[in-house]
């Protein structure tokens, strides 16, 4: 198993229950914040989730963290419920974990993605 293999299982354990499409969605709609990670050339290809934050992922620690100064106007506390979205669920998990040793102690990622999200017919 390379380095990087090993990585993404240690994020997945620690992290545990990862989201799918449907729960993502129900945490959206209960006041919860899903970010998407993906870079532009991915977001204009295939399209974003309506009401998403997009924070590409060199930029998500600073605006994610409510203590700081960077902090995106929607990372008002740690208690936050933050789903991050990548494109097919593996730099989501890593960028999670991140966001957990920030404080943010509910911080997940959506298990397969964008591209989970689309594949369940959620609105694009």
């Amino acid at each position: 198993m390379s380095a990087v293999d090993e990585l993404l299982a240690r994020a997945r354990r620690e992290l545990g229950h990862r989201v799918g499409p449907q729960e993502a969605a129900a945490v959206q709609e209960a006041g919860g914040l899903l970010v998407d990670i993906r870079y532009a050339e991915l977001r204009e290809r295939d399209g974003t989730i309506p009401g998403a934050l997009i924070v590409e992922r060199n930029e998500l620690e600073w605006r994610l963290d409510p203590t700081g100064e960077h902090r995106a106007p929607e990372a008002t506390h740690h208690d936050l419920r933050v789903v991050v979205i990548c494109n097919e669920g593996y730099a989501s998990s890593l960028a999670a974990l991140s966001l957990r040793h920030l404080g943010l102690h509910r911080a997940t990622d959506l298990a397969g993605g964008f591209q989970a999200w689309r594949g369940a017919g959620l609105g694009v």
